[in-house]
């Protein structure tokens, strides 16, 4: 059962629990995007195959809001909206203190190993910039709120980890996280222009149910 946050002709905004993969990989466990055509397919009674276009992505072990399209042209104008860099993503992280400033800029160039799927910093990388700013501090450990203004693979992750402040539960990006911690990393809303309506739309999730909200 998934939880819709949000749906009309062209839009499908769910929550991506932790742990699932967007779509199909090598893993062949239950991905969000089938679970989301299996949602349609049932709730419509639509015979064969339903169209949903995967527009953005989180990492498998990232939870958070997800929008999906109904149609091809809705799918096409929300990827323009991400290439435009006018998709809005935030983001909720924990992440170890060790001085970390009030609020500060990233920037980085983060080279992407596909055979290990693992995200470095590297001057013959791809530009990545975040903006944080701090929201709570306890025990050694900070709340941020992340602001993404570009989309590269593991960004924030690797970003904060390679300034010795790694994420809380990052089993590949730090090397204190214990086996079986959740990464403390959250997409906690979303805005971007409806496809066809041109209305803005804003999302938001309480994170407090979480484990790791402080």
């Amino acid at each position: 059962m998934i939880n819709v946050l949000y749906e009309d002709n062209h839009l499908l905004v769910i929550e991506k629990p932790v742990n699932i993969p967007m779509c199909e990989d090598s893993s062949r466990d239950l991905d969000l995007l089938t679970m989301g055509k299996q949602y349609l397919k049932e709730k419509y009674d639509k015979p064969g195959n339903v169209y949903l276009g995967l527009v953005h992505r989180l990492d498998r072990p990232v939870g958070g809001i997800v929008v999906f399209a109904k149609t091809s042209k809705a799918a096409s104008r929300l990827s323009k909206q991400v290439q435009d860099k006018t998709f809005h993503k935030t983001y909720l992280a924990v992440v170890k203190d060790n001085g970390l400033k009030e609020s500060d800029e990233l920037k980085d160039y983060l080279l992407k190993d596909e055979k290990t799927n693992t995200v470095k910093v590297d001057p013959k990388g791809k530009l990545a910039i975040l903006d944080y700013e701090v929201l709570k501090r306890k025990d050694n450990m900070a709340l941020v709120k992340v602001n993404l203004k570009t989309g590269r693979s593991h960004q924030i992750r690797v970003q904060f980890s390679s300034r010795g402040h790694a994420l809380y539960g990052d089993q590949r990006y730090n090397k204190e996280a214990k086996v079986g911690e959740q990464i403390a990393l959250f997409a906690s809303e979303l805005e971007f222009e409806h496809p066809v309506t041109k209305e803005l739309m804003h999302f938001k999730l309480d994170v407090k149910r979480y484990p790791f909200d402080m």
